[in-house]
């Protein structure tokens, strides 16, 4: 069967020196120098078929687990579950509440306003009627006079 092999090429920067990179990655990676330049270097870099190099790790060994063993972490499950219940049914009582008292502000805060603001019309109100018959006490006045 042919090899196959995935070539790539880059041109980067590169701080360290290539050959130490390259000795470390020998058996996965060949690195082919193919310019230097003062503003960097180039390199073709052909990687080995994935399926050659690449080791195989050995899972890890699945361990027998007993029925109690299962009980146990179902059951700590189920505490931490219903613990985050508990914990986020608190903190949304906690927010509405606090939406509450704001509302509950604001009522009191309109109401209050409001009843300064009738409070003054009434006064304006009150003063303007008095102006007003001033004023027509002091026309009849005027025409009581003239008329005398």
């Amino acid at each position: 069967m042919e090899k196959l092999q995935r070539e790539a090429r880059f041109t980067e920067i590169i701080t360290p020196p290539m050959a130490t990179i390259s000795s470390h990655l020998s058996p996965y990676i060949k690195v082919k120098e193919l310019d230097k330049r003062s503003s960097g270097q180039a390199f073709e870099i052909i990687l080995s078929p994935t399926a050659e190099t690449i080791p195989e790790f050995p899972l890890s060994p699945k361990k027998d687990r007993s029925l109690e063993d299962l009980q146990k972490k179902m059951e700590a499950a189920e505490n931490r579950r219903k613990s985050h219940e508990a914990e986020v049914l608190k903190q949304l009582a906690e927010k509405q509440e606090h939406v509450k008292e704001v509302l509950q502000r604001a009522i009191e805060e309109n109401t209050k306003f409001s009843k300064m603001a009738e409070e003054r019309l009434i006064s304006k109100m009150e003063l303007i009627k008095e102006n007003r018959e001033a004023q027509l006490a002091a026309k009849l006045e005027r025409l009581r006079e003239k008329a005398n």
